[in-house]
């Protein structure tokens, strides 16, 4: 294990609430905001209406800045980001996770609470040195990030599609060469 799990919980979310901006945009309407809580489920003040997805929308070029900074830029976005909002750090745990920090209030917005919780894991990914675990896709049509979470540091793609697509590339490119 390289953070602990509300490290990897909150990288993971950031990441994928980032990557819904690729196209298709997939945090478009409410059915989609819904089907993010379903993966990505918060505890908290949960609106799910459309104020709340558009804050969620509106973040996502704020978070995309945050995980693809070079360490020290990382560092002055994260220390940003705690310095927007009131902090009500606690120790809690609920649901099947075991005690974790908790930042801010659970009333405050959802954006807020993800943004504050982006910036806690990013804190773990700075003192680790960690950074290059966040990278764009290696898939030359894809902006997307990859989070590379594995003990060999061997992810290069946001997901299974694009890695599949440049696999058959590649083996199609062999083929071709004999």
């Amino acid at each position: 294990m390289i953070f602990t799990s509300d490290t990897d919980e909150a990288l993971r979310a950031a990441v994928a609430l980032v990557n819904s901006a690729e196209d298709p945009d997939a945090l478009a309407t409410l059915d989609d905001y819904e089907s993010f809580l379903a993966d990505y489920p918060y505890t908290g003040r949960l609106d799910r209406d459309a104020e709340e997805l558009q804050s969620l929308r509106a973040l996502r070029p704020r978070l995309r800045g945050m995980l693809l900074a070079p360490r020290d830029e990382m560092v002055a976005h994260v220390n940003t980001a705690l310095a927007d909002v009131t902090l009500t750090p606690r120790l809690t745990r609920h649901d099947a996770a075991d005690w974790h920090l908790h930042a801010v209030a659970d009333d405050h917005p959802l954006a807020e609470r993800i943004l504050v919780e982006t910036a806690m894991a990013l804190i773990d990914v700075i003192r680790a040195d960690e950074g290059s675990r966040l990278d764009v896709c290696a898939d030359a049509d894809c902006q997307a990030i990859a989070l590379d979470l594995s003990r060999n540091r061997s992810k290069r793609y946001c997901s299974t599609t694009c890695a599949n697509r440049n696999a058959v590339a590649a083996y199609r490119a062999r083929r071709a060469s004999r």
